[in-house]
């Protein structure tokens, strides 16, 4: 039977060095140290090969050591119900010590892994795991968007199989001057002028494709022997992973390989700070121009994002009214008995992906409905046993492929007025 590359090399590796410990005994001279040393490292080599064998247990190689792939095609078992996946797997822990029993080296494999309704398997495995169940997968995916505070406010768009992208017509408008809206209609009055010129809208497209955010779980033997600490563990800790990565890109991503976000999209309108404005802080006269700046069919949708530092100078914000005055920032209950504290009646959000105090980004006012968003598939899942075979942990892999971006362009120069307006507005750096 042939074997492996490694066990090739470690063999050949073992028979050099018993070859020079036999050339140690009848060497003149040769020292008690010597010999340890010689016995160690025939010992060393000896111990890797156990430890390759139990590796390589159940694999088939061929005679360059590579790994032969069994296609034989698993006849699949239908269930009772095949279409209720709930009632085939108790629960999520279940189904992944499941997965991991199939990797195990002379492991059995669970029937209920083998049904394409539930995701199908690959060639080998142990070496690519199985698709996460559908309803598991959906649930994490639903988990990870409710723990969020940006992008599940955002234009969802799902694609279709086969699909790594959407192209979006959109109306390519950058001002409301005559002759500019919807990219170029004009209408006139018949007695403005004698001839009337010709105009159409102008499109453009937006285009997002699936960018891959991907997570990674070490899961000792200790933890897979309990199914509900599993599950557990795996719920909490990637959901709130994935949900925070993904607002991140929302506000902070490049574009480049993630989704671009707020503050590096080219319509995003950036308010000045007040002439001998104290660095980091907020005035109200900073409120007041990032409202003004905010398009007015977007404000009953806008949302204040903001650095979590800076909530004690908006509880002391205030309008002067003469002599006295009156609070400008409403605490959630109390007086404004909602959820949110609020600005201008829109909720304030403390989020972590905000800047620093000071930086431009540490307030943000966005209507998410404004930024489009796209994922296909939930979230796929594979096991390994041999990434951390020596530290007695099984791995597992979250890949999640989405793409996002703002649906405007530019800012939006208006009909009447010098100052840009947009969806998304932050305050420069103070």
């Amino acid at each position: 039977m042939f074997k492996s590359k490694a066990m090739n090399a470690l063999v050949a590796d073992l028979a050099t060095k018993k070859t020079a410990a036999q050339a140690l005994l009848t060497k003149e001279g040769v020292t008690a140290d010597e010999l340890t040393n010689a016995q160690k490292e025939i010992t060393t080599v000896e111990a890797k090969i156990s430890m390759q064998e139990t590796i390589d247990a159940g694999k088939k190689f061929d005679e360059n050591g590579e790994i032969v792939k069994d296609v034989k095609p698993v006849t699949p078992v239908i269930p009772a119900e095949p279409n209720s996946h709930a009632k085939m797997w108790k629960s999520p822990g279940e189904f992944l010590l499941a997965v991991k029993s199939a990797s195990a080296p002379g492991g059995s494999v669970d029937p209920r892994l083998t049904i394409k309704a539930s995701g199908a398997s690959e060639a080998v495995p142990s070496d690519g795991g199985f698709l996460v169940d559908m309803d598991f997968s959906n649930t994490l995916l639903t988990k990870t968007y409710d723990a969020s505070s940006v992008a599940a406010k955002a234009f969802r768009i799902p694609i279709s199989e086969g699909k790594n992208g959407v192209k979006i017509n959109g109306i390519d408008e950058k001002s409301r001057a005559n002759g500019s809206r919807y990219g170029g209609v004009q209408m006139y009055w018949e007695s403005e002028v004698d001839t009337v010129t010709g105009t159409k809208p102008k499109f453009r497209q937006i285009e997002l494709s699936l960018k891959k955010l991907m997570g990674i779980c070490y899961a000792t033997d200790e933890l897979l022997s309990d199914a509900m600490a599993l599950q557990s563990i795996i719920t909490k800790a990637f959901t709130d992973e994935f949900s925070f990565k993904v607002d991140d890109a929302c506000i902070n991503g490049t574009g480049s390989g993630q989704p671009l976000g707020i503050l590096n999209a080219p319509c995003l309108v950036t308010v000045a700070k007040e002439s001998e404005q104290a660095a980091d802080t907020v005035a109200w006269a900073n409120i007041v121009k990032m409202w003004s700046r905010m398009w007015g069919r977007s404000r009953q949708n806008a949302t204040w994002f903001i650095n979590q530092d800076i909530e004690p100078q908006l509880y002391s914000m205030a309008l002067s009214v003469g002599t006295g005055g009156q609070p400008v920032y409403m605490p959630a209950g109390g007086a404004s008995a909602q959820p949110y504290s609020t600005l201008f009646g829109r909720p304030v959000v403390p989020i972590e992906q905000c800047s620093a105090l000071g930086d431009k980004g540490d307030i943000i006012l966005a209507d998410m409905s404004q930024y489009a968003m796209i994922d296909k598939g939930g979230l796929q899942s594979a096991q390994s046993i041999h990434v951390r075979f020596l530290y007695d942990e099984n791995v597992f892999r979250f890949i999640y492929r989405t793409d996002g971006q703002p649906m405007w362009n530019s800012a939006l120069t208006p009909y009447k007025g010098s100052n840009t307006l947009s969806p998304f507005v932050v305050l420069a750096d103070r």
